[in-house]
């Protein structure tokens, strides 16, 4: 038997017979499926990223087109 299949063995027999251990278990996986949420959040919003940075560059450029166009309506009535 190879190494990981005998430490899973192990996991879920203690798994299976304590619900402690079944409990942290699923907690530990809830905390790091959080986490990798997280860091999944922050790369696709974090300021220094050189995409997100050209996303709100060009939401920006496109709104303040729109306010000169509206601004620009409004003056000439």
């Amino acid at each position: 038997m190879t190494p990981s299949l005998i430490i899973i063995a192990v996991a879920s027999f203690f798994i299976l017979t304590n619900d402690n251990v079944a409990a942290a278990f699923y907690f530990v996986l809830r905390l790091a499926r959080a986490n990798i949420k997280r860091q999944i959040w922050w790369l696709f919003n974090n300021p220094a990223n050189p995409v997100v940075k050209y996303i709100v560059y060009r939401r920006s450029l496109k709104t303040s087109k729109e306010l000169i166009a509206e601004i620009n309506k409004n003056n000439e009535t």
